[in-house]
């Protein structure tokens, strides 16, 4: 009998894994029984604080009105006493940091008293402000590691939460975090400023149209795409644990040509694992929404309903979180990476975006668009914002993971257009051509020839799965960004942008109004001078298509393929003016995180540089000698007896050719990997680029190629075939 090896262990481990056997099985408590019940939110903080704190409070939260000390304390103390009933034991402020994940030092209730005993304490300054350090987190020259203040400040917008742990519970308080200078050092601050900005302006144009509102809020869904593979392959890949992708692995016989696990039956392990995590996040008061199987085999969605942006935010790192910690619960490792798989589909995060009343989505067409002057403004304004500053949502989204997706089947290109489907299309074609729109094409009923099955109301446009950022009905949809990433920068991006487009749009209408026009016709104006101007971002049609990438260079789009081609547009002087002008970032704070994207760039590929030549020298290698050894006794003994072995010396030839070519290989990726590239992480980051991706996809070729020749038994790193389909 052949020996077990390492490989077929880890596949027996994974064949074997049950719920039963782990302990997972658990009654589960209905959706509406646990939703929010981990949260402190308004609900609870209603009925625990004084009346008139709570009214103050309140107006903290929905006016922005300055909070009082007074009323941080009686927040702090109900907060703690509740925390402490649901079996708490620490505190900490949970912040953002410009790593792109979250940040917590705990800080235990426990406070030494007089007679040797200990009370529980917990007051206002203590919830307002802390002060973590945290000097080595990354901040882009906004403060050297010496400089060693660092300050987290309470965000009563975003509700505090309690984790569940094996030792008790911790209380988690969502912060912004700065420097002691006062520069953001996170992700929350500039979003926050910027939800501000575009509520100021927004709420300025709505006073033009008679509106009157107190507070416009910026919303947001993000769909999640992930992968799950089972921990026992994991652990035995360097690459998945070093680089979240793998950096090897030929494709298999079958992927997922036959399309068959996307939107199919969702494997019971998985299922029970998403089930687990659906519980934890709506404890978290999380609006989870969907879940299924994605294209690629492995790979699974799950997505919220849209809230305002600041709790999104927050809530879509604890989706992240709680995906990797629940995972491993049921035996898997949850993969974020945008590709960690060659040859499949990879993930992305679909933001869905809007901007709302407390009475209306601005983004609501409505039954005849035409006729909805109110909305063509505020879309008009976001197609204006998209057009001018299409490198400024491109670098946005610009990072190593993402450039694996990008243009890719699953993925829109590179190239920033809008989709706005054949009503809202010939809607502002109208405006372009004639000034004004007459009429809005009508959807119709969609009937199926079965009598049995309703017939359908059918929407004036379809949808379209291969344009980066697309109009979805009542809101657009920023489908570029992925999956591993914060979705904080690029919603202040879009915040920031539609911000300064309906500034000028508004002034522009105002002056109409102040030279004698109607708010209609002054409308009519500003729509005819500005539409055509934006008529070049406006695609329809499929982004994948050669034609398209011809087209959008007629037009003067940018087709900005790579991060190091997109991230130095982050710093152009307009950009910087934006920023500025809307105070959401700083010139100091803009150019750290240019700083910060170059160096995670320059890590990123370094770490994956270092891992697959070491992979290489040390796993494929030595298997690839063993293997050629062995073909070499059975020529030697063959020739010894006079049998002829002309195909086992055909493979032989062939193996020892390959590990030449890989020695070669290798050796170019190691020279690469010692040289780095220069000083400073610019010079680094293009090195990595021009030499450690190029020489890291030739070394793969080659031990692809070795992994479709070499036998199982020496090929103790899991395959493609057993972590995609292994479940």
């Amino acid at each position: 009998m052949a020996p077990v090896t390492p490989r077929f262990e880890a596949a027996l481990a994974a064949r074997a894994w049950t719920p039963e056997t782990n302990g997972l099985r658990k009654e589960r408590l209905p959706a509406h029984e646990i939703f929010g019940i981990n949260t402190f939110g308004l609900s609870e903080m209603k009925v625990r604080i004084p009346k008139e704190a709570y009214r103050n409070l309140l107006a903290t939260i929905q006016s922005g009105e300055v909070l009082d000390i007074s009323v941080a304390d009686a927040v702090a103390m109900a907060m703690k006493e509740w925390a402490l009933e649901r079996g708490a034991t620490h505190y900490t402020h949970w912040f953002q940091p410009l790593t792109g994940l979250t940040a917590e030092k705990h800080d235990s209730f426990l406070s030494p008293s007089d007679g040797g005993r200990a009370i529980t304490e917990f007051s206002g300054r203590e919830l307002i402000q802390g002060e973590p350090d945290a000097s080595s987190l990354p901040s882009g020259g906004l403060r050297t590691t010496f400089e060693a203040r660092g300050y987290t400040a309470w965000d009563p917008t975003s509700p505090a939460f309690l984790v569940d742990g094996p030792g008790g519970a911790t209380l988690c308080i969502p912060t912004a975090y700065s420097s002691w200078a006062g520069d953001a050092l996170d992700q929350k601050i500039p979003l926050l400023r910027s939800i501000l900005a575009l509520n100021d302006q927004t709420v300025r144009a709505l006073k033009v149209f008679g509106v009157e509102t107190v507070q416009v809020r910026s919303t947001l869904g993000a769909e999640q795409e992930f992968f799950l593979v089972d921990q026992e392959f994991f652990y035995r890949r360097p690459d998945l644990m070093t680089s979240g992708r793998t950096l090897f692995g030929a494709p298999p016989p079958k992927g997922q040509e036959m399309e068959d696990h996307y939107f199919g039956s969702i494997p019971d392990r998985v299922l029970e694992f998403m089930q687990e995590v659906e519980d934890e996040l709506y404890r978290f008061g999380v609006p989870i929404k969907t879940r299924h199987n994605e294209v690629a085999p492995g790979q699974f969605e799950m997505a919220p309903l849209y809230e305002d942006a600041n709790v999104a935010a927050d809530h879509q790192q604890l989706v992240m979180a709680t995906l990797r910690r629940v995972a491993r619960r049921f035996g898997l490792v949850c993969l974020l990476h945008e590709k960690p798989f060659a040859g499949v589909n990879g993930s992305g995060k679909h933001l869905n975006w809007s901007f709302a009343t407390d009475s209306q989505n601005l983004l609501e067409p409505g039954e005849t668009p035409h006729e909805n002057i109110q909305f063509l403004f505020f879309c008009t304004a976001v197609l204006v914002a998209v057009e001018r500053h299409q490198d400024l949502l491109r670098a946005a989204i610009a990072f190593a993971g993402n450039d694996h997706r990008l243009g890719a089947n699953e993925a829109p290109p590179a190239i920033i257009s809008v989709f706005l489907g054949d009503q809202l299309t010939d809607i502002f074609e109208q405006i372009a051509e004639a000034g004004s729109a007459k009429s809005s094409k009508e959807g119709g009923i969609l009937g199926l020839g079965v009598k049995v099955l309703p017939n359908l109301p059918k929407h004036a446009g379809d949808r379209n799965r291969t344009s980066p950022f697309a109009f979805t009905g009542n809101k657009f949809e920023f489908r570029a960004l992925g999956a591993s990433q914060s979705i904080s920068f690029p919603a202040t991006v879009l915040n920031t942008i539609v911000a300064e487009a309906v500034d000028e749009l508004t002034t522009k209408l105002e002056a109409r109004i102040e030279a004698g026009d109607d708010l209609n016709e002054g409308l009519r104006a500003v729509l005819a001078e500005v539409v055509p101007g934006v008529r070049r971002i406006i695609f329809n049609g499929d982004g994948y298509s050669e034609a398209w990438h011809e087209e959008a260079e007629r037009r003067g789009l940018l087709n900005l393929p790579s991060t190091l081609d997109a991230l130095p547009l982050l710093v152009k002087e307009k950009n910087a003016q934006l920023f500025d002008k809307y105070r959401v970032l700083s010139r100091r704070e803009l150019e750290s995180r240019y700083e910060i994207s170059l160096g995670q760039y320059f890590h990123m590929i370094n770490i994956e540089g270092e891992t697959s030549a070491e992979m290489a020298a040390t796993l494929f290698l030595p298997a690839a000698v063993r293997y050629l050894n062995e073909l070499l006794e059975v020529c030697g003994r063959s020739k010894e007896v006079g049998i002829r072995t002309t195909g086992v010396t055909r493979l032989a030839k062939e193996i020892a050719a390959q590990v030449d070519e890989l020695e070669s290989s290798l050796e170019v990726l190691r020279k690469g990997n010692a040289e780095l590239g220069g000083d400073d992480v610019g010079s680094k980051a293009v090195h990595m680029r021009e030499n450690i991706i190029p020489a890291m996809g030739k070394v793969r070729d080659v031990v692809d190629r070795l992994e479709r020749l070499i036998p199982d038994d020496l090929r103790n790193l899991p395959s493609y075939r057993e972590m995609l389909f292994v479940k």
